[in-house]
């Protein structure tokens, strides 16, 4: 039987665009022959979306999403994995219940369920009432250290060796990094990859002490935080964004200053999300595999079930990759 990973290679398209294409998120920014390239896929491949029956269902999965539903819907990341999630269970017959952190009174609609998956950054606080409302849970991307509940998280720090040995590769000596912040309460949760990107820095003699700027997860704060650069006269020959759409600002604004990449600045991002295909010139990034980080968490909570077990303490890192695309070039 085709699955969604299936249409996806065929389509040349990633799993969390063939999942919201195929249930009609109109709320995707691709193009229609992107669309239709999907269903063509689908259509080759013989896929038959199966109408789910309440009377078969084998569990009932709980997923707490940090973000507010319309910042999931501006961050491409935190949605592929709540997309991989769901796929998980769509094609187990698990029964689903969603909550938004912003919700009022969210944690009254996950009564009733055998396993939570929990994906983004939370407090000490929100883990302990996340472990009475249900002891078989699954953190996604919140590295807990140390290790006393499961999680899922990328490895970063390979990834960071991965973009400075990339850029280096091209003579790059001074090299910016555009990152974002992120909050549990009201305490700044750390990006470990400006840690590493700094560490992989000063080990390769790359100038970086005056690109660094961090604001929000957001084009328009990639697209302001260049333009500081930009203003201030410190322009590196290139730059890291820690995710595509900071990256697609930051192209924004070297283009509105008279600046080409990767002529002038060469551009990597963070995601690979299906737009970076589209820009201009078609950026360079590192893969992260965040729907199979869902999937995998919905999985393991499963086998938990099956096994009439809680899920064991363990961190999982899942590898990331390059995709070299035209945003990035040699130095002269």
């Amino acid at each position: 039987m085709a699955t969604i990973k299936d249409i996806a290679k065929l389509a040349g398209v990633s799993s969390a665009s063939v999942s919201r294409i195929l249930n009609n998120d109109m709320s995707l920014n691709v193009p229609l022959e992107t669309r239709q390239k999907v269903f063509d896929a689908a259509k080759q491949l013989g896929y038959v979306k199966k109408k789910r029956k309440f009377d078969e269902t084998v569990m009932t999965i709980g997923i707490i999403q940090w973000l507010s539903p319309i910042q999931e819907t501006e961050d491409p990341y935190y949605l592929s994995i709540r997309q991989g999630v769901e796929e998980f269970c769509f094609q187990n017959k698990i029964v689903i219940k969603r909550a938004f952190r912003t919700d009022i009174d969210y944690l009254a609609s996950l009564e009733g369920i055998e396993g939570l998956v929990c994906i983004g950054k939370y407090s000490h606080k929100d883990m302990d009432i996340f472990k009475k409302i249900c002891p078989n849970l699954i953190f996604l991307d919140m590295n807990i250290d140390p290790i006393h509940e499961c999680s899922i998280v990328l490895d970063f720090k390979n990834a960071m060796k991965c973009v400075i040995e990339y850029l280096v590769s091209f003579q790059h000596k001074s090299i910016g990094y555009l990152g974002g912040k992120e909050y549990t309460d009201s305490e700044l949760y750390p990006d470990v990859r400006k840690k590493y990107f700094i560490r992989f820095c000063e080990e390769n003699n790359i100038k970086y002490q005056p690109y660094i700027k961090e604001d929000a997860f957001s084009i328009e704060s990639g697209f302001t935080m260049m333009n500081d650069l930009i203003q201030a006269q410190q322009v590196p020959s290139a730059i890291f964004a820690a995710s595509d759409p900071i990256a697609i600002g930051a192209l924004r604004a070297l283009h509105q200053n008279g600046m080409k990449v990767p002529q002038d600045v060469s551009i990597i991002g963070f995601d690979n999300i299906d737009t970076a295909n589209y820009t201009s010139p078609p950026l360079t990034t590192i893969f992260a595999p965040t729907f199979d980080m869902g999937y995998m968490g919905a999985r393991m909570l499963f086998d938990a079930f099956k096994r009439n077990e809680n899920i064991s303490p363990v961190r999982i890192q899942l590898p990331c990759f390059l995709i070299e695309r035209e945003s990035c070039t040699k130095r002269d």
